[in-house]
């Protein structure tokens, strides 16, 4: 039976991730730049927490001095100043050595979070163009948001919450062993254990629900921005209620794990809160029973009772501080994978920069598939002589784009070599091997900023002059020139606000701007109409002199000037020559060339 268009889909289930430590290990080295800052604030942390517990001390001894009778004249008399003055200072010293904590690991939390936000950033542009074929940009980008918020969230859980409560606890455990019955220690130790143990189990059966938020979280995120991204299309088949439902689809997903994690967050605060009473009532309890037999005193009382207060709220956060710390690694989990991805393609340990002196390209018997199983080239063998144009064409599909992008070194060939002016392009810097090529590609996108802005990308910190005379060499400076905002005009996301003649032209001034030894024109007149196409199959021309140039064409009459035309079929080199020699051969670029002919040829005869 066939299933609709709108059917519903089981939720998928989580990933499975890295464990918690692997990913504390990887957070680790980022933090301990900073050690003597995060030893000084360990410091602080301790004396914040050796004040706070004093300020229960100091108030039993003040309590137990002023135990006199109601009206007794003496009340005035001994009133304790230097107590007084202590439970004061001691309540500022906790304020102090908080804040104190807190500047000093500021700086460690934020750069460890820029840092690390930035190595992914790097790895991701150092990654294969195979990783980004097949990414989903939206899913990514909320990996990367939630992981690098997490990373801030971690730090400030464990370091400013969990810690400080275990010192504390501990603090306070010696001071109840060491003078009061051993009752209490039991109790608070016991309900600690138990509250600890209930809490872990509990939250990490939750997680599950977490992992499963995030992936449906992120494919929901996914459809939207694909969605959006492709606005036009969407709007000119009429599919905004087919859109809406498919992400409506991802949405109820969500919807339902996260009914599921708010239940058993609802279980796990009441089991809490259950531990935490019954512990509370135990205590005061046996203080009640040793102020009536005499053993403690009213101040011991009071004493027992503020140490429990002080241990109950950051007990009760310790659950909620902990659910934030196993979420936090969650989404650490995706980020810190992403890290993980292989660079298929790297520069060798020994990589030289690239040394041009001509920049003769040769393609040595190269082979290369996308896949094992799914070879793209045969046997590859040519040369662009240094400062020549070689056009390469062929049907759709024969394999002519795959060769810039080996050019590239977006993917590592098969077998064979691929050589500039003698040096293989594995065995130089890809920086370098990349600062040499320019290329104007057939769908020319643009960054959503200003026309200035992306014309300056072929040479970062290009003056306004360079940038000026590039848009001239492009013949689009008048253009510019009569929009109202001139260079600063925005083009939009993708470009969209330009046409596709005035787009080519700012990739063509782009390129010159960076004024590489190797050119590659990708089928870049492929999309214009016929006048735009001649206009700057012109300037292509002018600009590719005295360049070693590869123009990847479908249209043969753009190319029929080259010193050499390669016939590229599924993968192989059938034929070779200039235009005339490869028209006498009558093979297959002259089937080729008839039939482009004889469309262009067609209106003009049915007139």
């Amino acid at each position: 039976m066939r299933r609709s268009a709108y059917s519903s889909e089981p939720a998928p289930p989580a990933r499975p991730g890295r464990s918690d430590l692997a990913t504390l290990k990887t957070l680790l080295p980022y933090l301990w730049v900073y050690k003597w800052r995060v030893l000084l604030a360990l410091l602080a942390l301790v004396g914040a927490k050796l004040a706070n517990v004093g300020v229960p001390i100091v108030l039993k001894h003040l309590v137990d001095a002023m135990t006199l009778k109601p009206g007794d004249p003496r009340a005035l008399l001994v009133l304790p100043a230097g107590l007084l003055l202590a439970y004061g200072a001691l309540r500022l010293s906790t304020t102090v050595f908080t804040e104190l904590r807190e500047f000093l690991f500021a700086r460690v939390t934020q750069r460890a979070v820029r840092t690390i936000a930035l190595q992914v950033f790097r790895h991701l542009h150092a990654l294969s163009l195979r990783f980004h074929l097949n990414r989903q940009t939206g899913g990514m980008t909320r990996d990367i948001e939630r992981g690098t918020r997490g990373v801030g969230s971690l730090i400030s859980y464990t370091l400013f919450n969990i810690l400080p409560t275990l010192v504390e606890i501990t603090l306070v455990l010696v001071y109840l062993v060491t003078h009061y019955d051993v009752w209490f220690t039991a109790i608070t130790l016991t309900a600690l254990v138990l509250y600890i143990a209930f809490t872990v189990i509990v939250t990490n059966w939750r997680t599950h629900f977490r992992r499963t938020m995030n992936d449906l979280d992120s494919k929901a995120n996914t459809k939207a921005i694909d969605s959006l991204l492709n606005y036009e299309t969407v709007k000119y088949f009429g599919n905004e209620e087919y859109e809406a439902k498919r992400y409506d689809e991802g949405l109820k997903h969500y919807e339902s794990a996260a009914v599921r994690s708010q239940t058993s967050l609802s279980f796990l605060n009441t089991g809490q809160s259950a531990i935490i009473a019954t512990a509370v009532t135990l205590i005061l309890w046996r203080a009640t029973v040793g102020v009536v037999d005499g053993t403690m005193t009213l101040g011991d009382l009071v004493l027992v009772n503020a140490f429990m207060i002080q241990l109950y709220i950051p007990l009760n956060f310790l659950g909620v501080i902990y659910r934030e710390i196993k979420q936090s690694l969650a989404d650490m989990e995706r980020l810190f994978s992403l890290l993980d991805e292989n660079r298929e393609v790297a520069d060798a340990k020994d990589a030289k920069p690239l040394v041009t002196h001509g920049a003769q390209v040769r393609f040595s018997h190269v082979e290369f598939g996308y896949e094992a199983k799914r070879q793209i080239l045969f046997d590859v063998d040519f040369t662009i002589q240094a400062g020549t144009t070689t056009a390469i064409v062929g049907h759709s599909g024969s394999g002519k784009s795959t060769l810039s992008r080996l050019l590239f070194r977006f993917y590592e060939v098969g077998s064979g070599a691929i050589t500039i002016d003698g040096q293989d392009i594995r065995a130089v810097t890809q920086d370098s091997l990349r600062h040499a090529i320019g290329i104007v590609p057939q769908d020319t996108v643009l960054f959503n900023d200003t026309i200035e802005y992306n014309i300056a990308y072929g040479k970062p910190g290009a003056t306004h002059d360079e940038i000026v005379a590039a848009a001239r060499a492009a013949s689009i400076h008048d253009f510019i020139d009569s929009l109202p905002d001139g260079y600063r005009t925005m083009v939009g996301e993708r470009g969209l606000k330009l046409s596709g003649g005035e787009k080519q032209r700012v990739a063509i001034a782009r390129t010159l701007l960076k004024d590489p030894a190797i050119l590659i024109f990708d089928e870049a007149t492929s999309a214009l109409d016929s006048k735009a196409e001649q206009a700057i199959q012109a300037q292509l021309k002018e600009i590719a002199k005295n360049r070693t140039t590869m123009v990847i064409a479908h249209r043969l009459s753009t190319v029929a000037d080259a010193h050499q035309i390669l016939v590229l079929d599924h993968g192989r080199i059938v034929e070779r020559g200039n235009h005339a020699a490869l028209l006498a051969a009558d093979g297959l670029y002259a089937q080729m060339w008839a039939r482009q002919q004889a469309r262009i040829d067609a209106p003009a005869d049915a007139m």
